[in-house]
């Protein structure tokens, strides 16, 4: 027996109601607040991701998934999506359109971790990226829309957090006394923490290991050092979460993984995920179009994990199953006049289904318990002869009778009147 990788699930039928309700969500709420959808590859050239991501951060040094193509180019599966995104962007002259382009994207991604609850080897993102503006409104609609679609899910112990990292300007001045402070700490700070001390000190910030945690503690704080315009465009869009009534925290130890963030930086949390409890976050990228060899150009977007938000999901956000019938029918006669019900039924859009290897209605009535049907449309000879259709509710073990030339119709009818 062949079996599957280690840290990549398969998602069978059974979980499918929490996936649909979450895909649905992401896709509605999308278009309601204007963003398109595009599909990017699942995996594109290296230097992408190096280039984008950064090469001191430990998904390009660890996590990535990296192979040799026939020609010796080095490609890489896409362990996240805006890269890929700006690449269309640049690549496809997207912005030509409009002067600014507002884009989701759901799918696969794929980083070499070690597994857990919410976190795989493949898992899947909800992505938007809003380019072309760098107003500070950009920013709160593109968090408004990350909290509104956690609410709408009903998650709960939602917290939203919120820092801001500057322009390069601010990075530069704070980097230089933040590296002054942990080189006082050095010898308390994690191997990764020392290593990147020179190429990316702020990850110290936000590192785990509780050694690091205590030992940045009483770290400067990057908002200390925020030029007068990135003050007024965070102090902007505090105000606009706080006029569209969005709770907020602020976390002057919040920074990104990613080496594109600049600006409004987000993370939501949710309590019912325990220790490991982010469930989506993001903020703005306004250097990322230029790293890629673009033009100069605004950008804010925010990601977040599908198996996480699953985690969380209530059972009170599923929708209630939609009745379905089986079609029961057997004999000479019987048979295929439930064969055309069964059809004339998925015509009107309705959900039917039988087991053409069962031909007696014991067994048939089996298989429909089995599969939980809750009603069963029963058809033989006899029920043929008198132009009549039984409808069985499975639970109860009522049946009604209905004329079988117009059982298609009258049979959804009666089942949605309920």
């Amino acid at each position: 027996m062949i079996r599957g990788i280690k840290g990549i699930k398969d998602i069978t039928p059974d979980e499918m109601p929490k996936w649909s309700v979450v895909e649905r969500t992401a896709h509605a709420l999308a278009h309601v607040f204007g963003f398109e959808e595009i599909r990017i590859p699942v995996f594109e050239k290296t230097d992408l991701y190096v280039h984008s991501i950064g090469g001191t951060t430990d998904i390009v040094e660890k996590e990535m998934y990296t192979f040799p193509d026939k020609d010796g180019t080095s490609l890489t599966l896409r362990p996240e999506g805006t890269a890929g995104v700006v690449r269309a962007f640049i690549e496809r002259g997207l912005k030509t359109y409009q002067p600014s382009r507002k884009l989701y994207y759901i799918g696969p991604m794929f980083r070499h971790e070690r597994p857990q609850a919410g976190r795989l080897r493949q898992f899947h993102q909800f992505g938007v990226e809003y380019v072309g503006s760098p107003e500070p409104a950009a920013d709160v609609e593109v968090i408004t829309l990350l909290w509104r679609f956690f609410s709408v899910l009903q998650l709960p112990g939602l917290s939203l957090e919120l820092n801001s990292l500057g322009v390069l300007t601010d990075h530069q001045a704070y980097k230089k006394d933040l590296v002054s402070f942990l080189k006082t700490k050095e010898d308390r700070l994690c191997e990764n923490c020392r290593r990147r001390l020179e190429t990316n000190p702020l990850r110290a910030l936000d590192c785990k290991v509780p050694g690091c945690r205590e030992a940045t503690k009483e770290a400067p704080f990057l908002t200390d050092f925020l030029s007068p315009s990135s003050k007024d465009h965070f102090d902007q869009v505090l105000q606009g979460l706080e006029a569209l009534a969005i709770p907020y925290s602020l976390n002057p130890r919040l920074v990104r993984g990613l080496d594109y963030y600049s600006m409004t930086t987000f993370e939501v949390s949710c309590s019912a995920l325990g220790a490991q409890n982010a469930i989506g976050a993001g903020g703005r990228y306004d250097g990322l179009f230029e790293t890629l060899g673009g033009p100069s150009t605004p950008a804010v977007g925010f990601a977040l994990g599908l198996e996480r938000v699953i985690l969380a999901l209530p059972e009170s956000t599923l929708p209630q199953p939609v009745p379905w019938i089986f079609v029961a029918s057997f004999g000479e006669k019987g048979r295929p006049a439930g064969l055309s019900l069964l059809y004339s039924l998925r015509s009107k859009q309705v959900k039917a289904d039988t087991d053409y290897t069962a031909a007696t209605l014991k067994t048939l009535l089996r298989s429909a318990d089995r599969l939980g049907a809750p009603y069963v449309a029963i058809l033989g000879d006899d029920e043929v002869t008198k132009n009549e259709v039984i409808l069985r509710n499975m639970a109860t073990k009522e049946q009604e009778i209905f004329p079988l030339d117009t059982a298609s119709s009258a049979i959804p009818a009666h089942l949605q009147s309920r």
